[in-house]
């Protein structure tokens, strides 16, 4: 095994694990409060792409030459929008379902995914989207003939992902918002009689999947510089399996989830064949599920009585 090659695998593979890992957030935080599966997740994904690139343009427009300014106005304007989406999908999609059965929100989740996927469709054209990749530096290590190169764009995302998990750790746990989402986790009827208002944190985490979403779709824009309407059904899959994979209901388990499928599946691509690498990660997902039901930092589901 070339170890060169091994380790620009495994860069490769931490900045797409950073990427599921700040997608699979909102899958696992959603389930967390509700115990439901929200499969519009990833289309909220691409939904932040075409905002991102939408913003991009609008300040290339105006003439602003600024890249740093560029970066952190599409950032701050793509997060308030795509919450804003969460937010507006929760109280007109999901709150009417309250106290139904648990297979309808399931079969409206699909649904919503189908809405927003023909809504950008016809909004802004079936074809493959771009923007120009504002950020192209990199650097090698080792000689001339073996090296691993390291795109700036690389650490970027990684740096961003690990700092968005940093700070929404901090608010789980530091914060009076951050007790209120876990007491309505722990018991939601509790909660409300103990004078929490539930509805309103349900909406909330809507809005913070939402915006991890938001910057996940914004950090693969500038890398990749490509996308399109169905861009957020596969990479919603593979979040959803690396929230699954970690313990869903799990915040360290989804972002432990995100960095081990994405490396699997680099090493994979790189050693084997990156034609069956997503067959190799849901394979992976289905081993862990056999032998580990809960996934790897979850918790098994207790009955409440």
């Amino acid at each position: 095994m070339d170890i060169y090659i091994f380790g620009q695998q495994i860069i490769n593979g931490l900045t797409l694990g950073s990427v599921y890992g700040l997608i699979a957030v909102g899958y696992t935080m959603v389930y967390g409060i509700i115990g439901m599966i929200n499969f519009a997740h990833g289309d909220i994904y691409m939904v932040s792409a075409y905002i991102s690139a939408i913003t991009l343009a609008v300040i290339s427009f105006f003439g602003i030459q600024s890249v740093p300014f560029a970066l952190l106005t599409t950032l701050i304007v793509t997060m308030a929008i795509t919450g804003l989406y969460g937010w507006s999908i929760e109280r007109t999609v999901y709150r009417p379902l309250t106290g139904t059965t648990r297979l309808a929100p399931l079969i409206t989740a699909i649904g919503v995914s189908l809405v927003l996927q023909n809504y950008v469709q016809l909004a802004q054209g079936p074809n493959v989207q771009g923007v120009p990749i504002l950020i192209s530096g990199s650097f090698r290590l080792g000689d001339d003939e073996n090296f691993i190169q390291i795109r700036l764009m690389n650490l970027i995302i990684i740096g961003v992902s690990v700092a968005a998990m940093a700070i929404l750790t901090w608010m789980i746990h530091g914060t009076s918002l951050g007790r209120q989402c876990r007491a309505v986790q722990q018991d939601r009827k509790m909660a409300t009689i103990l004078g929490i208002n539930s509805a309103r944190i349900v909406s909330m985490v809507f809005v913070i999947g939402s915006v991890m979403a938001a910057i996940a779709g914004v950090l693969v824009t500038l890398s990749y510089g490509s996308f399109d309407f169905y861009v957020g059904f596969i990479i919603g899959l593979k979040a959803f399996s690396a929230a699954v994979l970690g313990g869903i209901g799990s915040l360290p388990g989804a972002m432990l989830g995100g960095l081990l499928l994405g490396v699997l599946e680099s090493i994979f691509a790189g050693f084997v064949n990156s034609d069956y690498k997503d067959v190799f990660a849901f394979s992976v997902l289905v081993l862990v599920l056999i032998f580990k039901p809960s996934g790897l930092l979850g918790r098994p589901a207790v009955e409440k009585v």
